[in-house]
């Protein structure tokens, strides 16, 4: 199969937009339904350099936050070059035209394969919000005005993960939400900022203003590594109730979105290890909730406690993999999607979501790490790994269906693929790619 090679360079027109697409916005990392999928249609299937790029803008420098896609604009959060600084910046996504670039702040640390810029930020169609692995907090409007900020680190501690804060926050019905579950002790080397025993919590802030609702602390018999989460929370909505869900130090936890109380808990690895860490986010299909366990330990679905279910949460099935160390699995179209990026083939397997029985499997080969998470549309899965490589698979059927291999030379890569308005958005870290007609 042929390799396009997408370059930098390359000054494409903007093509106008089909009127027979009807637009979806992808307003938060895992899209407008929580799981990395939208109903968008009319999507690409192949490009090159002269078909198919609507239009390619320069960035500051590295990220790995998704961008965001809302009313026809599209803010992504990056550092400038390497850093210290980060920024957050918002274009036309008509043209790509950059309409303001605004400084939120400075930090010094450095992380393994990760930097301050890593959470995404997410938006109502009004205002958008973005977090850094700074702690910095900050509101905006669609003009970049600052409406308000706050430092979540300043006031609760060292965030205090291996890797860097990564948890992007969550909008949903009003309430912003922003999870910090990590050890409970500063790290060394200066990363720390004050000494003393840190808490690990879910958090509820009013959009407008930035005060806190709420903070619910999330108490674990983890300990080390295995205290800290990488994930994002998510709502699930069920029975005619709201509950807010989130993965981490060995326990899956639900919450009530109104005061933040626990609902119920559910603890996915009883053998204590010092590296139980998670990377991965849940998501929920079929009226399950589908989780990771640590390094590629294996894909479960739970189902939630009552009403209508035990009063305790079970596991109803586990397959052991080939299973992710950090890509969240996808559920599109009745299916549930797990990619194992890591080793060997870097697998991806198509789940019946009530049974774990396998529809199809297959690997994606290529030189680097695939850490990003699918995301799906228009009956297809976009895949893209750190070092540019770029797979759209066919979704649903019975069997592995390759439809289109890329390259996109500007390492590294980082960011799952966003699609709205019929478009894909491939963020680099030099450009941010529009890709469709």
């Amino acid at each position: 199969m042929r390799i396009a090679k997408i370059h930098s360079h390359v000054i494409i027109t903007i093509l106008i937009l089909s009127a027979s697409v009807q637009a979806t916005d992808w307003p938060q990392w895992r899209g407008p339904f929580f799981n990395g999928s939208t109903d968008e249609n009319n999507l690409p299937q192949s490009w090159s350099e002269t078909e198919n790029v609507a239009w390619i803008s320069p960035l500051p420098g590295p990220s790995g936050a998704t961008p965001v896609i809302c009313g026809g604009r599209v803010f992504v959060s990056s550092m400038v070059e390497k850093g210290p600084d980060f920024v957050a910046l918002c274009f036309e996504a008509k043209d790509g035209k950059k309409l303001w670039e605004k400084h939120v702040g400075s930090d010094t640390r450095r992380f393994p394969r990760n930097n301050m810029a890593s959470p995404s930020p997410v938006t109502d169609g009004k205002h958008v919000f973005f977090l850094y692995a700074s702690g910095d907090l900050v509101c905006v409007d669609y003009e970049g005005n600052e409406l308000w900020s706050r430092n979540i680190e300043a006031e609760y501690g060292n965030l205090c993960l291996q890797f860097g804060y990564g948890s992007s926050p969550l909008l949903y019905n009003d309430k912003l939400f922003v999870l910090v579950v990590r050890r409970n002790k500063p790290y060394p080397q200066g990363r720390a900022k004050e000494d003393g025993p840190l808490d690990s919590f879910l958090m509820a802030v009013d959009p407008k203003n930035g005060k806190t609702l709420w903070k619910q602390q999330r108490p674990t018999n983890a300990f080390d590594e295995g205290m800290e989460t990488y994930s994002t929370p998510i709502p699930f909505d069920r029975d005619g109730r709201t509950e807010i869900l989130n993965t981490g130090a060995d326990f899956v936890t639900a919450h009530d979105p109104e005061c933040g109380a626990e609902l119920w808990r559910f603890e996915y690895w009883t053998r204590k290890v010092r590296d139980s860490r998670i990377i991965p986010s849940l998501v929920t299909g079929d009226g399950l909730i589908f989780g990771t366990r640590h390094k590629r330990g294996g894909v479960f679905a739970l189902e939630p406690a009552g009403p209508g279910n035990s009063p305790e949460a079970r596991i109803v099935w586990e397959f052991a993999g080939p299973a992710p160390d950090c890509s969240t699995p996808l559920f599109y179209q009745g299916r549930l999607y797990v990619l194992d990026g890591i080793k060997g083939d870097k697998v991806v397997t198509c789940l019946d979501p009530r049974t774990a029985r396998p529809f199809w499997q297959g690997g994606l080969g290529g030189r680097g790490p695939w850490r990003a998470s699918l995301t799906a549309g228009d009956g297809k899965l976009y895949c893209i790994n750190e070092t540019g490589e770029i797979v759209v698979l066919a979704a649903g059927g019975d069997e592995f269906r390759i439809l289109f291999e890329a390259k996109i030379d500007e390492t590294p890569i980082q960011s799952s693929i966003a699609i709205a308005d019929g478009h894909l958005f491939i963020r680099t870290a030099k450009n941010l790619h529009c890709i469709g007609k």
